[in-house]
């Protein structure tokens, strides 16, 4: 599968991904307004993988320090082996198209699948926040788990 550049055709997609109850209490959701500002934004792009398999949001595209982040990303099916090509083209994406010296990410610390997909990946654990992050679906907050790789590592796992 390819990843391709969302459309405003793909908002009803997004949007049911980050509303569904299974995702809710992992990931926050953006209005149809905020959706089209991302589009707009130099320093954003909003990624589509696949016909609709998934979507990712990576943030600070062209900031001096190269370092980007995997703000938000979600998958249609769940639980099964999808992850890892998908972290695959997004990590390809980001460090090839998009240039990177680093890519990190944050996860609730009640995300254990995740966890495991972005180790498996080749993300190192560089931080948790304990209590850090409210979530609205579950109404308290939660642990918040940074992780993050670069360039150097993920040439490593590529050679």
């Amino acid at each position: 599968m390819i990843l391709r550049a969302a459309t405003a055709d793909d908002f009803d997609f997004i949007r049911a991904l980050t509303t569904d109850p299974a995702n809710a209490p992992f990931i926050g959701d953006d209005d149809m307004a905020t959706l089209a500002s991302h589009l707009q934004s130099e320093a954003k792009r909003l990624l589509i993988w696949g016909d609709r398999a998934g979507f990712a949001l990576f943030c600070g595209v062209g900031a001096p320090s190269h370092c980007l982040e995997l703000f938000r990303l979600a998958l249609a099916q769940t639980g099964g082996q999808g992850s890892q090509p998908f972290l695959a083209a997004l990590l390809e994406y980001g460090f090839e198209t998009l240039q990177a010296q680093r890519i990190w990410l944050d996860v609730s610390g009640e995300n254990i699948r995740a966890q495991r997909a972005y180790a498996r990946a080749g993300f190192v654990k560089e931080g948790h926040l304990r209590a850090h992050w409210y979530r609205p679906a579950l109404g308290r907050n939660v642990d918040l788990l940074l992780f993050g790789m670069l360039r150097a590592e993920w040439a490593r796992l590529h050679r």
